[in-house]
């Protein structure tokens, strides 16, 4: 447990600080251990207040022409991503995570190296869109997400308030559909409940680091350790 508990205070550490990467940190921490089928619901009903508490904070800043036609695709993306999680082998989703994770830390890393930012077509946010749902369906991975919600707001509170936004609506989902599948049992949520305290702790030293730190080389650091994690997933996973 207390391996859960440093990595629920890592996890949402990162949250405060960038609104997003925590559950790309608590699964990739956790995985090596355990499989997603136990960590996704678990750390679902901890992003859950996480996103209530940075999306109200940033409320005035939330431009529902973005946040809503992205939380309409990636519901869509999340019922055959759901689906993954119930009936794929942990093995071969633990892979498939170690590729995900190193292909949004290249981008990351690429995005960070441009000083403007494109925006893209409508394709391409359905795309991202029905994606993101997928990955959040399998993993909670929102990432993807991150990546478009980028390059189509101007300021760290916009992008913030409406990445949040989307999170809180494909959460409520989510945690519906959990909860019909079997997969949100009573277990969980005792297991989540104990590690609240770890991740109101993580988070709010996030939020308040947020306004001391340089938030570029936060997120530098974020990406090594994704590209690392990616490949370590990849290596250990694999059967030759």
């Amino acid at each position: 447990m207390i391996y859960w508990i440093m990595a629920a205070f890592c996890a949402f550490f990162i949250k405060g600080l960038c609104a997003f990467a925590n559950t790309l940190v608590f699964t990739t921490i956790l995985s090596f251990g355990n499989n997603n089928i136990n960590i996704t619901p678990v750390e679902l009903l901890l992003g859950y207040p996480s996103n209530l508490i940075i999306g109200w904070k940033e409320r005035k800043a939330a431009v529902w022409k973005v946040c809503l036609p992205m939380a309409g695709l990636v519901l869509l993306g999340n019922i055959p991503g759901i689906f993954l999680l119930k009936n794929v082998n942990p093995q071969t989703i633990k892979v498939i995570f170690g590729f995900v994770i190193a292909a949004i830390g290249i981008e990351m890393f690429l995005r960070e190296s441009k000083e403007k930012k494109s925006r893209k077509s409508k394709v391409v946010l359905g795309i991202i869109g029905l994606l993101s749902g997928v990955l959040c369906g399998l993993f909670g991975i929102g990432a993807l997400l991150a990546a478009y919600v980028s390059r189509v707001t101007d300021n760290n509170s916009a992008f913030r308030a409406n990445i949040c936004v989307v999170f809180l609506i494909e959460n409520t989902f989510r945690i519906i559909i959990y909860m019909s599948m079997g997969i949100l049992t009573f277990d969980i949520l005792k297991q989540a409940a104990v590690l609240i305290p770890a991740m109101l702790t993580g988070l709010f030293l996030g939020i308040k680091s947020s306004q001391i730190l340089d938030e570029r080389i936060v997120k530098k650091t974020v990406i090594i350790m994704l590209l690392i994690s990616g490949i370590a997933l990849i290596v250990n996973n694999i059967r030759i």
